[in-house]
């Protein structure tokens, strides 16, 4: 698992390569010593399972950490280090459904209408997520990371740091007015990273779980039943698009998903244009 953790890192992959790290901890506390890979078997697994019970993880919780451990493990059968015992066929390594992390146009519209004007990282937060939303839910980290250079001939490109996906949005007046309200003084478009030194991922970590923070005050200032996270607007984008009847398809290509077999049939068919109309048709609404 480190040695996957160092590959990760190369690769440039850092959130990957925290995964990794966060779930080898966790195993080194239930094994205590390392272990040759014909170790891990079926009854190892499932003590281990029971093990992050036992500690009051949540269900997800486990189920990420024996997902993290199946990846290497598999990378390991792949590169002929060990023979495939599947050992993660009695653990549940699935993914159950949480609380409520979506808000209908009406709850957007709340919140961009309210005056922050007093409060100004408030305001910037607010004006993230609202950005996040416009750009169809577009991912914090993308975020942080997305340079001026990468705007350009009215459209925003740039690759997703969790999948790689090639990502073209269509730039509007919501979204051009938000990065002239909160101007960056480096290469990146929003004032998320502001030193270029070698730090920046911890920067972008501390703006997020700031932004969350200050999300979690406007969502009740705005009277909104579900606390307002990062992650809201991207699953508000793609509820709200499929409230108003926009393919599955062009939802799927427009969150910049790479492998979602209940829709692939309509990802190879679907042109740039459809999904700016789509983009366009939600930001109309707010």
């Amino acid at each position: 698992m480190h040695s996957v953790e160092e590959h990760l890192r190369a690769l440039g992959r850092l959130g990957s390569a925290e995964t990794m790290h966060s779930a080898r901890r966790s195993l080194q506390l239930f094994l205590r010593k390392d272990l040759p890979l014909e170790s891990i078997d079926s009854p190892l697994v499932e003590a281990y399972e029971a093990h992050l019970k036992e500690r009051g993880v949540t269900r997800n919780t486990s189920s990420f950490y024996l997902r993290t451990l199946r990846s290497a493990y598999n990378q390991a059968v792949e590169q002929g280090l060990v023979e495939d015992a599947h050992p993660f066929r009695h653990v549940y390594v699935g993914i159950d459904r949480t609380a409520k992390r979506a808000i209908q146009a009406d709850d957007i519209r709340k919140v961009k209408t309210l005056d922050l004007s007093r409060w100004p990282k408030l305001e910037l937060s607010r004006d993230l997520f609202l950005l996040s939303f416009y750009m169809r839910g577009m991912p914090f980290v993308d975020m942080a990371y997305v340079e001026k250079r990468q705007l350009a001939n009215g459209y925003l490109t740039y690759h997703r740091k969790k999948t790689g996906q090639p990502i073209e949005v269509a730039w509007q007046e919501e979204m051009q007015q938000i990065v002239a309200r909160h101007p960056s003084h480096t290469k990146y478009l929003l004032p998320i990273i502001n030193k270029e030194d070698g730090d920046e991922r911890r920067q972008y970590r501390t703006m997020m779980q700031r932004t969350n923070r200050h999300l979690k005050k406007i969502s009740a200032m705005a009277g909104l039943k579900v606390p307002l996270t990062t992650y809201v607007s991207r699953h508000s984008w793609a509820l709200i698009a499929n409230t108003n009847n926009v393919p599955l398809g062009v939802i799927s290509q427009g969150l910049g998903h790479d492998s979602l077999r209940h829709t692939q049939i309509y990802l190879d068919s679907i042109e740039h244009g459809r999904i700016h109309e789509a983009n366009q048709l939600i930001i109309g609404l707010i």
